[in-house]
């Protein structure tokens, strides 16, 4: 039992001493997702030490740096340019240079850049130091009520509908019920992916919508996805980064709620002889959906069935 007490003493003797210059290589620097006190002692340590800091975007961590007195120089690297990055940052790190990564916020290579340049170090033979920090989608999880000893990180989905309800459907054929899924979304496309969930898991799917998180406006919204879906339908505007959790269920769930709507407007039509348009406002309503969203789902059902 007293193996692992080694190396963290040893990690904290190299922390009291500020002025030990940082080992050469790459390290990955975890910053704040809104509030800037979520930054970490070591994080500080590391970007004043370091010999340049990538950023994702140069102005959005000149903030933070500004913020913090960190005068080490600055160099772009996002997803547009991290491929032609990588030769010149490896050929700096095998000559001794200390080169800390950033994303805009969070921990650099989760749905940010970073992933490609620490693939290329490692092969390079180059050391790698994760420096821990804030993250959305941890974040979310240990506050969502939600599974957190089985869960799945996904980051965001596709943004065209198609392909977004056919990523949500492979995702029922190869996750156990009750693991929790985690995702990123944009807020003008929240309530469209909600409506997605709905179908492929059902209206008592348990869901979390986690907004803003660490910022002023921070909001948690749990429930069923109806339940999420009507009080998001009741605002104007949803506005602030969204960090959605889904916990899945076992396809057969639900099995009546989730259906097509093809199929549940004939029975509508056949029951209680409602028209096609009185059909989708009942199944809307039943549904805790717009009626624009269920006519939309019933479009994708009969382009498939061309």
């Amino acid at each position: 039992m007293e193996g692992p007490a080694v190396p963290t003493i040893l990690a904290q003797e190299n922390e009291d001493h500020p002025n030990q210059p940082l080992a050469p290589g790459l390290y990955l620097v975890g910053t704040p997702i809104g509030n800037l006190g979520d930054i970490t002692l070591r994080a500080i340590r590391v970007l004043r030490s370091a010999d340049r800091i990538a950023c994702e975007d140069t102005r959005q961590t000149q903030k933070l740096l500004n913020h913090f007195g960190i005068s080490t120089p600055t160099v772009s690297c996002h997803e547009h340019n991290e491929a032609g990055r990588i030769p010149e940052f490896l050929a700096a790190m095998q000559k001794g240079a200390r080169i800390a990564v950033v994303s805009d916020a969070g921990m650099p290579g989760i749905s940010d850049p970073g992933m490609r340049l620490a693939a290329a170090a490692i092969q390079a033979g180059i050391d790698i130091h994760p420096i821990p920090g804030a993250n959305a989608a941890l974040s979310a999880l240990v506050a969502s009520g939600l599974n957190t000893e089985r869960f799945a990180y996904i980051g965001f989905l596709p943004a065209k509908a198609g392909a977004r309800r056919a990523e949500l459907e492979q995702l029922v054929s190869i996750t156990e019920a009750g693991t929790t899924l985690v995702f990123y979304e944009a807020p003008h496309r929240i309530l469209e992916t909600l409506a997605d969930v709905q179908t492929v898991w059902g209206r008592e799917c348990r869901i979390v919508v986690a907004r803003e998180l660490t910022k002023l406006h921070e909001e948690f919204l749990r429930g069923s996805v109806v339940e999420v879906m009507s009080e998001l339908n009741q605002r104007d505007r949803i506005r602030g980064e969204i960090t959605l959790l889904v916990e899945a269920r076992s396809p057969s769930e639900d099995k009546a709620s989730s259906g097509s709507i093809t199929e549940r407007i004939a029975e509508l039509q056949q029951t209680e002889s409602l028209d096609e348009k009185d059909a989708l406002k009942h199944i809307a309503r039943e549904r805790g959906l717009s009626k624009s969203d269920v006519y939309r789902e019933l479009q994708r059902e009969r382009a498939k069935m061309r």
